[in-house]
Parts: C-alpha cells; structure tokens; sequence
C-alpha cells in the first residue's frame, strides 16, 4: 500500500513538473527568483546566485540554445553642415525650382517648395549651434 501511494504521489509530482514547463512564461517576463531556479538545473553552471536578470536570461538561452533576436542598427551620426553650404544648396534648388516653374511642373515646385523651408530650418539650427 505505501509503494502505490509512494508511486501515485510521484506521478503527480511529474506531472506537475510537466505541466509547468507545458505552459512556462516567456523568459524575459520571468523574474530573478523563477530564471535562477531554471538556471539552477542547468549543469556546468555555477554563481547562479551572483547573476542578475540579464546574465542568467543569457545563460539560460545559451543552455536552451534559443538565439536572441537582433537588435536594430544604431544610426551614423550626422555630418554638421555649415551654413554657408546650406544656403548654397538653397539658392541651387531656388533655381530650380524657377525653371520647374516656367515648365509649369505644379508637383516638382512643391517638392522643391518644401525642400527649402526644410533647408531654412536647418540652417536656423546650424546658426544657434
């Protein structure tokens, strides 16, 4: 009698075990106590309870063998432009935009239109910098 009771509370020990990890959050949304536990099983792992958050989602991927995805490029830093060749690219679309003009092109003058209002701020902007 004390094996079948021995034997059915093993049962459902494993079962719980396997339900846990059936239906187990994502990682990241885990805190430090629950990935230090999951770290905890992972052999060939020691100073479970040195990590913080960020090494033991690291290890814990490693172990799995789940790839982080990719962060996003960082932007070049823009070039500082001078006033001086603002205010010449100004003038060169000014020109254009007068022979788009006298071509009776409506859509290229707003284009252009727009290009040296946008040019005039940035010129504003390199004046106060």
């Amino acid at each position: 009698m004390e094996e079948k009771a021995k034997s059915e509370a093993e049962e459902k020990v494993e079962e719980e075990k396997s339900q846990e990890t059936e239906h187990e959050k994502p990682l990241d949304k885990m805190t430090a106590k629950e990935l230090r536990e999951i770290a905890r099983e992972i052999p060939d792992v020691t100073g479970v309870h040195a990590m913080k958050k960020e090494q033991l989602l690291k290890t814990i991927k490693e172990a799995r063998g789940i790839e982080e995805p990719k962060k996003k490029k960082e932007k070049a830093p823009k070039k500082e432009i001078n006033v001086r060749e603002l205010k010449q690219k100004i003038s060169r679309l000014k020109e254009e935009k007068e022979s788009a003009r006298s071509s009776r092109d409506k859509k290229r003058v707003e284009i252009l239109r727009r290009r040296i209002n946008r040019m005039k701020k940035q010129t504003r902007k390199a004046a106060h910098a």
